[in-house]
Order: C-alpha cells, then structure tokens, then sequence
C-alpha cells in the first residue's frame, strides 16, 4: 500500500481523535463513574492506534497501544481513577499531539516515550508511580525537537571543532504571553550573528519566521565565545522563558544515531500484531469531502477577482444605460451574492478549533498555581473566517492566563471573602449582525480601579486633570494602553495590565475591538468584538480631492451634511454637536495631505460619524459617494504600518482606493 497517498487523511483523522482524547478525558475528571466516557476514549485510542500501526508510525501505535491497555483497564474496573493517574494519560495525550505535529510537517512522528510508557507500564500493572522530574522536559527536549543532521553539516561541525570552534547546542523556551514569537526568533539569531555562526534550527527557518512552532526552539551554533557568554547575549532580548546552552559533540551524536536504529529493528518485531489492525468503516449518513486550505484560499482570489470585474459591469451599465446589459448585471449580482454566501460558509470554522485547547490549559495552569478552576463553554459552534480563528487564538490565550493567575483568588481567600471555593471562568461566543462576540468572564478580585488611575498617572498615561472625567469602563480600559504594563504592575493592580496592549492591537488590527467591565471582589469581563469576515466587506466610498477611499460600513453610525457655520472650536480642536455629543472633527484632507480639497468653495461639509467602542469622530470629506461590496487588498509588509490605512481594493473602473482604518483616526 502506498501510504503517501492516504497521509492527508490520516493526518486529519488523528487529530480528531487526538481531539476526542483530551475531551473525553477532561469529562473523565469530572465523571469518572461513567462508562460511556471510557467507551468513547478507548475507541478514539484503538482507532488510532491501528491507523498508526497501518501507516508505518510505530511510536504512535506504541504508545495509543498502552494507553488503550489503561483504558481497558478502566473499563473493567482494574484500574481506578485518580489525579496521578490522569496526569499520565494528559502528557502521553500530549506526546501523541506533538508526534502528529512532527508528522504533518514531514517527520517521522519519532519520540522519546520511554519515560511516559514505563509511567503507564505502572499505572496498569497496579505499581506506585515514580515521580518525574523537574528537568524532564530538558531530559527529553532533544527528542522533541528531533535533530537530524545530514553528512555535509556533521562535516562543517568536524571542521569547525579542527579549527578551534566551539560547537554549541542552544534551546530557547520563549514565555507562554509572548505574542510576536517570529520578532523575539529574529533577535536571537541577530545576538548569535555577532559572535558565530547558526549551522541549524529545529524547526527550519522558515517555519521560525512564520512562527509555526510552540514555545520552543534549538540551535546548533559554531562559536569561540564560551558558555555563559552566549547565554547572557540572549537573555538580553525581552520575554524568554529559558535558555539553555550545551557543549555538542558530534561523535556522541553518531553513537547515538546508531543506538536508535538498533532499537527501531528490535521494535519492529512488534509491527506485525500491530498491523493487523483495521480502521474501523465510517457510517455514510452524512458525506463529506476534505478540502486542503490552499484551495480554498484560490477559489477565494478567484471570486474576489470577479467582485472586482462585476463592479466594472455595473458601471459600464450605467454608462451605456442598456436595458439587456442592466438587467443581465443585476442576475449576475444576484448570483455572485449567493456564490459569495457559499464562499464564505466553506471558510468559516468553528471557534471551539481555539477553545479546545483551553480546558487543558486551564486544568494544568490550575494545579501549577494551587487554585481550583472550573471552566465553562458556551457557543464553542460559533463559526468565524478562517483568517480570523488564525489570528485570535494568542489573544484569547493571553486574556485567560490573566484570569488564572491574577483573576481568580487562592481556594483559602476565596472562602474568607464568602465565595466558594472552586473559581469559573466562562468562555462565550454569539453572533450578533455581521459579528461574531467572545466574551471571557471570571468570578475573581475584579479590578481596582483607583490602583489603577494611581498606576496610569505614574505612568504619564494619563494626567491627573483628565482622569477625574473618567468613567468606570474608561478607567478599566487604561489597562490596556501602551506603557501602562510594569514588573510592579502585576503585583499592584492583580497583573491586568500585563501585555492587554499588545491583545488590544491584535484585535483592532482584526477590525475588531474589546471591551472591559469589572467589580471589585465580584469579577471581570472582557468582551470582544470580530468581523465575521476579513475578505470582503462593505464599504463607504468617498471623495476627497480627485482620489477616492473607502470606509468600512461595520464603523460607521451615520452620514450627515452640517452647515459649516454648525462647527465649532474646542480647545483649539473642530467639534460639532451630534444628538446631544460633542463630536470632534477629522479633516481627511489634512490628514492624508490629499490636494485640490472643495471644502474651501462650499457652505457644507460632509461628515462620516464613525465609532470605536463608546467613542465617537466625524470624518470630513469632500463627497459621499456610495455603499460597495469591495475586496480587501493588504498593503504588503513595504506599507504595512501607513497611517489610518488598513488596506486597498481595486474598484470597478480600475483605480485604487484605500481603505480608512477609522479606529486610528478616534482619539
């Protein structure tokens, strides 16, 4: 049989099961007298392994082979339940997850399980489990990232020692809230140029810069500087969890090259029994095709191109005033609507792809710190861009790792203040209009506010005259502005402030925004706001001068046209009065330095009422165009950070026009 051919699947349905094993297991926790749960976990487990044992993985089929020998155990009362027990079974859950990541980027899903399997050697045979180390994730940390090197570089590595060269192999855990992992990788390897040479990374460069690895990374590195000379280099660059720096030896590599192939030829003697196994028939009730991503991505660029030839239809229309061609255009955008509606269901994906994660997440963090956590999710089946899900992921994580550890108290003080014990956060996503909302809540410390402002005014983030206008959901929202975060912040003010810049970013760069809303002693929410879509979005077309630019729909409240005499001076700033508020005004002549404005030879002026949060502004324009459906164009890495321009489109006679980030343009 040709394996290669059935990868893709392979891969997909592992992680399914994968997925089915974390679950079943964080429900086994919480019910461990229910047998359809240990049902569940040992089908996903004996599935698995057969396909890992048909597709040639031993290690895979080796360990899913012992952890569906617990599972029987536990299905026939053998084996109890027990913290420790599931402990185990959580880091072999682990192994088999990164197994499969080394597999779906080309590996051979080899691993060190001695540790784990001789752990769950002694859970079946009824033994006493042997604590793990402290250092084990060092023990094991080169078998995780799987070094493999090639004759050429063990030639440069022999050469290099011949010379006088020191070889080195350096691992870098980066800290779990690092957001821009591919900027801290960059710096490490800028501090290494300076005193040697990378020979390799696990993962590969590539996978670095577009930070597809977890935390961690290792180098082998040809130096003359020594030890702790290389390790104080990169301790200088912000947010590393860890560095360690050995001496590597290429002859010790060898031996243990051949080691291992030695015990893969002894392990093969148990590849037969394993092959025998079948993965089981699925049920055909409901058929479904496997699409890879990259060709959803072509048939998206293949439509948007056809958003862009159908606005170039509808204005040749107007133009020639043709009733075939009008009425031929107005089925053809019937049907691209439709068309467009499918598009974007084939790439929505549920959220529950990033909440998953997070149940085990917060159990381990949970034990770690000493607290008890219960987690509660609801509309993990709410569906979002594929796009969006990708990006959204490291925020959510950094907001519920606050919540952990600087939200919910310690059991002990919990019960002095009346609350039970056992702390909830609750995770919520609904839809609402084109947006999708996520909601993170906890029954914690909440936030003190007045530590807060005492914090923000000895930051210089705000002065103390403009923190007295302050409400309470603005007070809390200081925590989230640059600057705000300190090492003092974390302990003062429960770590809230600690990187929600970075978070708040994130999620506005998404077109999105967040929220806070918090009580002291009573807990915190954190709301978010996403676009269901970042591709295609309805705009506002307008003009200013002879160019033309575009503003999102999903940010504006209203258009108006004011006398000019209905503008009015607020410390030395244009306001106007809109329904009782007092709206400042954004000249975007001025703004974008467009030339040949008409303000100048009109009595009115035309205003765009945009929002960001409860904040409001009036974008002044030359003229109001009209509603589009317009496709979102990124303006490269070259001008990726221009000022209030998020993107470009290419509208229908040919011509660019830029995208206003109006939440720029809000103070």
């Amino acid at each position: 049989m040709e394996t290669a051919d059935y990868l893709g699947v392979f891969i997909d349905e592992s992680n399914e099961h994968i997925n089915v094993l974390y679950d079943q297991l964080m429900e086994l926790e919480n019910n461990s007298s229910d047998s359809s749960i240990i049902d569940e976990i040992f089908r996903a487990a004996h599935t698995l392994k057969g396909m890992s044992a048909t597709m040639g993985y031993s290690d895979l089929a080796n360990l899913t082979h012992k952890m569906e020998n617990i599972f029987d155990g536990l299905k026939y009362d053998r084996i109890k339940v027990n913290t420790d027990m599931l402990d185990i079974m959580f880091e072999a859950a682990d192994h088999l997850n990164e197994m499969m990541e080394d597999i779906s980027s080309g590996g051979k899903g080899e691993k060190n399980i001695a540790q784990v399997v001789s752990q769950l050697g002694a859970i079946e045979n009824g033994e006493q489990l042997h604590s793990i180390p402290e250092n084990k994730e060092e023990e094991e940390l080169k078998t995780i990232l799987g070094l493999h090197l090639d004759d050429i570089e063990l030639s440069i590595l022999n050469e290099a020692k011949e010379r006088g060269f020191a070889n080195f192999e350096i691992t870098v855990t980066l800290r779990q809230d690092c957001l821009l992992k591919g900027a801290r990788v960059f710096m490490v390897f800028e501090v290494l140029e300076k005193l040697g040479e990378v020979i390799k990374s696990v993962p590969s460069v590539n996978d670095l810069e577009e930070e597809n690895f977890d935390q961690r990374f290792t180098l082998l590195f040809v130096s003359q500087a020594n030890t702790n000379e290389i390790k104080e280099n990169i301790n200088k660059v912000s947010e590393m969890e860890s560095v360690t720096v050995d001496s590597f030896s290429v002859d010790h590599y060898k031996k243990e090259q051949e080691n291992k192939i030695q015990d893969d030829t002894i392990g093969s003697d148990t590849q037969p029994e394993s092959a025998t196994q079948k993965t089981p028939v699925k049920s055909n009730k409901k058929q479904t095709i496997r699409v890879h991503s990259d060709k959803l991505d072509v048939l998206m660029n293949l439509f948007e191109e056809l958003v862009i030839d159908k606005g170039r239809l509808e204005q040749i229309s107007n133009e020639l005033n043709h009733k075939d061609l009008r009425d031929t255009v107005e089925h053809m955008t019937r049907v691209s609507g439709d068309l467009q509606d499918i598009i974007l269901t084939i790439r929505m994906v549920p959220i529950d792809h990033v909440f998953n994660r997070f149940p085990r997440m917060i159990r381990q963090l949970a034990k770690d710190l000493h607290k008890n956590i219960d987690v509660d999710i609801k509309g993990a089946n709410t569906e979002l861009d594929r796009t969006v899900i990708d990006e959204i992921g490291d925020p959510l994580v950094h907001l519920i790792r606050n919540a952990i550890d600087h939200g919910i108290e310690h059991p002990e003080e919990r019960a002095a203040k009346g609350k039970p014990e056992q702390g909830t956060i609750k995770l919520d996503a609904y839809h609402s209009g084109n947006h999708v909302f996520i909601q993170i809540s906890d029954d914690g410390a909440g936030i003190n506010k007045e530590k807060v402002l005492e914090k923000a005014i000895a930051n210089g983030v705000i002065d103390r005259e403009k923190s007295l206008l302050l409400n309470d959901r603005q007070i809390f929202e200081l925590i989230m502005e640059s600057g705000f975060s300190t090492a003092e912040a974390v302990s003062d003010i429960s770590g809230r402030g600690v990187g929600l810049d970075v978070v708040k970013t994130t999620i506005e760069s998404l077109g999105g925004s967040i929220t806070i809303d918090a009580q002291k002693d009573k807990g915190s929410v954190f709301s978010i706001q996403l676009p269901l879509t970042l591709t295609i979005v309805s705009v506002l077309l307008v003009e200013l001068g002879k160019e033309k630019y575009a503003v999102p729909l999903s940010t504006i409240i209203e258009t108006t046209i004011i006398h000019k005499d209905q503008v009015k001076s607020l410390h030395t700033k244009k306001v106007i009065d809109f329904r009782g508020n007092i709206v400042p005004l954004v000249f975007l002549n001025d703004t974008f330095s467009v030339s040949g404005s008409r303000l100048d030879n009109s009595e009115y002026i035309s205003v765009v009422i945009v929002k960001k949060g409860k904040k409001l502004a009036g974008l002044v324009v030359d003229s109001l165009i009209g509603q589009q459906e317009i496709v979102l164009k990124s303006l490269g890495n070259y001008l990726n950070h221009t000022f209030a321009i998020s993107g470009a489109t290419i509208l229908g006679e040919g011509k660019i026009a830029l995208i206003i980030d109006s939440n720029a343009l809000v103070k």
